[in-house]
């Protein structure tokens, strides 16, 4: 939390996650523009601190770099230092740039990623099993058998299905890419389904989770997910550290 403190502590780094809440997925070339009076490498040194603090997640799509605005470490300190005296706060970013088969590969429209002291295979239990999803999912318990071209189901309490789909792919512990369809409102239902790709990585001892989205970022599906995948990923790193979900 020291390093997201220090991220933010700097207007200029400041004025870069505003310009990435704004359009996510920017180039360099892009964010120096913010900032005129400042020389590219300085651009880039402040994107490096940033990067640093995990408030930043970058990507590489061709000869470009893209910069996607990282809530998840922000939302750890919400839920640490604020939410226990407030209600949750949520978000806005992400929908579907990108077909399932056959086209060339673009950035996804948003990133997040958090670093939980688990093992990998800890994660991706978490992510696969449904006693552990109901715990930070929103209540929903995943069912699937999660292989490719399986069903996959997000079901409520009640039984009823809050979002439902298709796996892509299975790279188990490693990758997860799914079709995730939210049927908990009419309007997101109707713009279809989302492309969702789930990564666990080794990272310095620690277990890196990286859910990408592609959307449009004009759809009402953008805003539920800015809001609900950092509150998802961040109830999962507090209950694979804690053992309990995000009070």
């Amino acid at each position: 939390m020291d390093a997201v403190f220090r991220a933010l502590d700097d207007s200029s780094r400041r004025l870069l996650l505003d310009s990435l809440f704004d359009e996510d997925g920017q180039t360099l070339a892009q964010l120096t523009t913010q900032l005129p009076t400042m020389t590219r490498f300085g651009v880039m040194n402040h994107l490096r601190v940033l990067e640093d603090a995990g408030v930043v997640v970058t990507r590489k799509v061709g000869r470009n770099k893209h910069h996607y605005l990282n809530p998840v470490p922000i939302r750890e300190v919400h839920d640490r230092w604020i939410s226990r005296y407030t209600e949750p706060l949520a978000g806005g970013l992400s929908r579907l740039k990108q077909q399932l088969e056959g086209e060339t590969m673009t950035a996804p429209s948003h990133v997040y990623q958090t670093y939980i002291r688990c093992t990998p295979e800890a994660a991706w239990d978490a992510i696969v099993n449904g006693d552990q999803t109901v715990q930070y999912y929103y209540g929903t318990r995943v069912e699937s058998d999660f292989t490719e071209a399986a069903p996959v189901r997000y079901l409520s309490p009640d039984g009823s299905v809050v979002a439902d789909g298709v796996i892509i792919a299975v790279e188990k512990p490693h990758r997860l890419e799914l079709m995730f369809h939210a049927r908990w409102d009419q309007e997101l239902s109707d713009e279809g389904p989302v492309r969702m790709v789930w990564i666990i990585d080794e990272a310095d001892g620690l277990t890196s989770v990286t859910v990408e989205s592609h959307l449009d970022p004009e759809s009402k599906t953008y805003g539920e997910f800015s809001g609900g995948i950092p509150y998802i990923v961040a109830g999962m790193k507090t209950l694979l550290e804690t053992g309990k979900p995000l009070a």
